[in-house]
């Protein structure tokens, strides 16, 4: 075979772009969504939670900075600030379970629950 002609490795660029892009195509049900509604819907952040656990509410979502070790993330119990921690390896602790990592801020503040026993998380401020 020849060497690669210009034509050929436009052709070949080409081909890579439509099956990469094909990759980042909206979903079909998402793709409903948005036209049903009329707007985008916005996906949810990987570790954004809202529910009660073991009669407590908890709560998490990213916050507004990088304060202290939390990477930007907020976890909450009753209302009430739960320092968390991430990792360098990927999981997190929280001032209450600080010996037990967890793979997700939403697992932490399930642990640190468990480890309240029904005691009230007191603010750190």
């Amino acid at each position: 075979m020849t060497d690669p002609t210009r034509r050929r490795a436009l052709r070949g660029a080409a081909g890579l772009a439509v099956t990469a892009g094909a990759f980042t195509a909206v979903s079909p049900s998402r793709a409903f969504a948005a036209e049903h509604h009329g707007r985008p819907t916005p996906a949810p952040a990987p570790f954004d939670f809202d529910e009660v656990y073991r009669g407590r509410r908890i709560q998490g979502r990213p916050s507004g900075g990088g304060h202290h070790h939390g990477a930007g993330y907020a976890v909450f119990v009753d209302g009430v600030e739960l320092h968390v921690m991430r990792n360098a390896d990927g999981t997190w602790i929280s001032v209450v379970s600080h010996y037990d990592p967890v793979p997700n801020p939403r697992a932490a503040a399930r642990a640190a629950v468990e480890e309240l026993q029904g005691a009230p998380l007191v603010s750190f401020n």
